[in-house]
């Protein structure tokens, strides 16, 4: 237990005198080097997590958290499977769709690209495509009328823009009497949207679902039905829930089934970061096994003192030990608010230091994301505090035990 005496003799040993002042600079070098580990862990991994749920996001806004389909071919009495779906509390909304694989061409250029057909009016409920709309919007998808919303990369390399006509591509055939015909359908582009993931913004279209019928000749039936769940996260759960209610007659499967390996290449990320950073604490902590054995070695003499007069060894052990925890207690406190604060203004830091370099972060282009996203998490910050201040507890505990250990006669015997 320490005591009064032994805080108060602790925090004099950390104010200098003039010939030990190099001892307090290096005091406040390891409490800086703590302060910036901290700070750097606490940033890092809330960068990270602002990627993975913009990243999230994205792929859930354009995504189903479930889908229904037959189990062979279209998915014929889709309204009753719709109703049953909604039953469960957890299902906001279902929206039917018809899919599958094309080729888009235009200007000689073509492009192999995944084709939904939807319900403009349900497709709403279950997606956030209209938020991503640049321009049109599905008001302008409508039976007959062949129009197509494509992504903002793909009308990039196809030379896409409103108004432009592209021809879609069946990979089923047509026989004719003059032979096997591609089936294939003249369409207008009606919108173009940037999800802000290259799976959507290259390689994916929207069209009305009569239309889609059409192209794949789908005349009985849907492709399937598209869920929208309250809570992401409970997907695999209710969909287990959503196919017993179901009889088991049709294949109900989540999100995670097609996603589930990207999340957690995030998380593994975010794990091997913060053990690479955590290092940059553990170098920082352990300076403290330096400075405090200069300090024991430069105390000697009054460690002596104090045990001729008849303090305990482990009142001296607690001298050092207030001293080195006091340094890592200061450094990771700063570090710890200087950590939150720079990730919570991230979006102010980062411009300007695009400015005074002349160059940025992150291209849209490449990245998908104009600027760096933060999302600080009380869990990350606890844990980073809690790692820093034990790493510095534990790199006190040597020089404290040496201190301890002092033998008066030795440390007086050249006085």
């Amino acid at each position: 237990m320490i005591r009064p005496l032994e805080l108060a003799i602790g925090l004099r040993h950390l104010r200098a005198k003039q010939r030990i002042r190099f001892i307090s600079f290096i005091s406040f070098i390891s409490a800086l080097g703590i302060a910036l580990g901290v700070a750097a862990l606490i940033t890092v991994l809330s960068v990270m997590n602002g990627f993975e749920r913009e990243l999230r996001s994205r792929i859930l806004g354009m995504a189903s958290h479930a889908t229904i389909a037959g189990f062979r071919g279209p998915l014929k009495d889709w309204q009753d499977a719709a109703d049953q779906a909604l039953a469960n509390r957890s299902v906001l909304a279902a929206a039917p769709y018809v899919e599958g694989q094309a080729m888009l061409t235009a200007g000689g250029a073509v492009r192999g690209v995944l084709v939904r057909g939807v319900e403009p009016d349900e497709e709403r409920l279950v997606s956030d495509v209209s938020q991503y709309m640049i321009t049109g919007g599905l008001d302008e998808l409508e039976a007959g009328a062949f129009r197509i919303l494509v992504g903002s990369t793909l009308a990039t390399r196809l030379g896409l823009e409103l108004g432009s006509r592209v021809t879609a591509i069946a990979p089923e055939a047509t026989p004719t009497p003059a032979g096997v015909v591609p089936r294939h359908r003249r369409f207008e582009v009606a919108g173009i949207f940037e999800a802000g993931h290259g799976q959507y913004d290259s390689s994916f279209v929207l069209m009305h679902m009569e239309d889609a019928g059409k192209l794949f000749r789908v005349r009985d039936g849907v492709s399937g039905l598209r869920l929208r769940l309250d809570d992401v996260f409970a997907a695999p759960r209710l969909a287990r829930e959503i196919a017993e209610s179901l009889g088991g007659r049709y294949w109900v499967t989540d999100w995670t089934h097609y996603h589930a390996q990207f999340f957690r290449a995030l998380r593994i990320e975010k794990t091997a970061m913060f053990i690479i950073l955590t290092l940059i604490v553990a170098v920082a902590a352990f300076n403290l096994v330096s400075t405090l054995v200069m300090v024991v070695n430069e105390k000697q003499p009054e460690i002596a003192i104090l045990r001729t007069l008849g303090l305990a060894r482990a009142s001296v052990l607690a001298i050092f030990l207030v001293q080195g925890t006091l340094i890592g207690l200061v450094g990771t406190a700063v570090g710890a608010v200087a950590g939150v604060a720079l990730a919570g203004n991230l979006e102010v830091v980062v411009p300007a230091i695009e400015r005074l370099i002349g160059q940025k972060f992150l291209s849209p282009e490449i990245y998908y994301l104009a600027d760096v996203p933060a999302d600080i998490r009380g869990r990350d910050v606890v844990a980073i505090i809690v790692v820093a201040f034990v790493m510095s507890m534990l790199a006190t505990i040597y020089p404290a035990w040496r201190g301890a250990n002092t033998q008066p006669a030795e440390a007086l015997r050249h006085e």
